[in-house]
């Protein structure tokens, strides 16, 4: 339902001049997602600056039926927080609320209002001497309120787990306007439901999320970063196995490059280079990144990463390496994996998946769906890459060459049901970890039993009765 003048009046006042964004120029940055998938209207933007102005604005919009669309930093890639085309939603950015409300080194929390973004979030803890391990390459603009809405992942899940597993207590506003305040620093707490985790992952279609108590952890005292060279994404699982176990459980990340991309980083992105020369055989099929982190002595760990590196060598799992011996040489390994995503649109068109498969099952399922869209498509460059730790690839696919960019995207579809189909039939998911939104909507009825997406449902009855938060977006 539209709102009436008379509505827009009143949330005006609520969030006052600062908070009110009507002026379509104005409204533009909010109104499209990055890849520009999706591009909507908003009868108006909001920017309350607490939990307060959220309350009353879900209050007003549960009086009157209007329908809100909650958005963090705007990083988010399956539409999810860009509002519909008809111009009748409001969309709630909670850009504003920016407070690091409590530091507790001793209990090792943190509480911060859900605009933080993840980077201030991380310098609050490094402040405090301490760790907040969630790790993502939009962290300087992604918000924690967005990342606990879509459960983000990153490059640390291997040891510190997802987004939910880094929270211990979360403030919301329901969709009638209530608040529930359950920003307890508590590890222990076995008193019925444990209602967090039913917000973390929804993308806004039950509450909002407002504010949230964080785990940190002890700040690592050692670092050891390698970039190894391996021959198959068989080696690189067994390398894992390898190097997880004479660290003791220290690698903190492990992460999948396929030979294409390396050769779109050091092609489009100033100073990049290939870590390791080109053997005369010619460039790796793949390379790894390992990071290890522990408390003790920088030496003794590269030790560890050595150790790990020369029994790969022995056994054929890795063909050469380098060890970073500087932070600025970590940081350029670093950087190679982080720019993967950026440097594939100075190729073209790309299609993105986002799956997850068992580890054991990785390279089966890169083997398989790379055969499949290449012979749907013939010069098509797949481009897999990712948290391999944890199962998550994300299999990107680049156009071919010399193909047409909007004749390659309108494939984006049949390309999505291609390489999905492959994951359902591997037992894993579609959405590992940028979630559902507008994009994968349709397709988790196929993923998903009856039962389940009955569960979801009655969920969403129950908790936005009116269906007035984030209308149209994961069922």
């Amino acid at each position: 339902m539209k709102p009436t003048p008379e509505t827009l009046q009143r949330l005006k006042e609520i969030v006052g001049e600062k908070g009110f964004v009507a002026d379509e120029r104005d409204m533009a940055p909010y109104l499209v997602e990055r890849r520009e998938l999706y591009k909507g209207r908003a009868a108006a933007v909001l920017r309350p600056a607490n939990t307060e102005e959220v309350s009353a604005i879900m209050k007003l919009a549960h009086e009157t039926g209007l329908h809100v669309v909650p958005q963090g930093g705007n990083t988010g890639l399956v539409g999810g927080q860009v509002p519909d085309a008809t111009g009748e939603e409001i969309v709630l950015s909670l850009a504003r609320m920016k407070r690091i409300r409590a530091v507790d080194a001793e209990n090792n929390t943190l509480t911060v209002d859900a605009g933080v973004t993840l980077a201030e979030a991380q310098e609050a803890a490094r402040e405090a001497d301490r760790l907040f391990p969630l790790s993502l390459a939009s962290e300087g603009s992604c918000q924690i309120g967005g990342n606990l809405a879509t459960n983000a992942g990153g490059t640390q899940v291997l040891r510190y787990g997802n987004a939910r597993d880094l929270v211990l207590g979360l403030e919301v506003v329901l969709a009638n306007g209530d608040i529930w305040n359950g920003l307890t620093g508590l590890r222990k707490d076995n008193t019925g439901y444990d209602l967090r985790h039913l917000f973390m992952g929804s993308e806004g279609t039950l509450g909002i999320i407002t504010g949230a108590v964080l785990k940190l952890f002890p700040r690592p005292r050692a670092v050891s970063t390698a970039f190894a060279a391996v021959p198959s994404v068989e080696a690189a699982v067994k390398l894992l196995r390898v190097a997880d176990g004479l660290s003791g459980g220290n690698v903190t990340t492990f992460e999948l490059v396929p030979c294409i991309g390396v050769e779109f980083v050091t092609r489009h992105l100033e100073g990049a280079s290939d870590p390791l020369p080109v053997s005369p055989s010619g460039p790796s099929p793949w390379y790894v990144l390992i990071e290890m982190t522990a408390g003790t002595e920088t030496a003794r760990l590269d030790e560890t990463m050595e150790a790990a590196l020369a029994e790969g060598l022995e056994t054929g799992l890795v063909s050469d390496a380098a060890i970073a011996q500087s932070e600025t040489q970590r940081d350029d390994f670093r950087r190679l994996r982080e720019s993967l995503s950026d440097v594939q649109r100075a190729e073209g068109g790309s299609i993105k998946h986002d799956v997850s498969v068992p580890v054991s099952r990785m390279a089966e399922f890169i083997a398989r769906a790379t055969k499949a869209v290449s012979e749907r498509l013939p010069g098509i460059r797949p481009v897999p890459f990712g948290h391999i730790g944890d199962g998550n690839v994300h299999f990107n696919l680049s156009q071919p060459v010399e193909m047409d960019k909007g004749e390659f995207l309108a494939l984006w579809s049949e390309m999505n049901g291609i390489v999905h189909g492959i994951v359902r039939e591997m037992g894993g998911s579609i959405s590992a970890e940028h979630g559902v939104g507008q994009l994968k909507r349709d397709e988790i009825a196929a993923t998903k039993s009856p039962v389940e997406i009955g569960m979801m449902r009655a969920l969403k009855q129950a908790l936005d009765p009116k269906g007035i938060l984030n209308p149209g977006k994961v069922v």
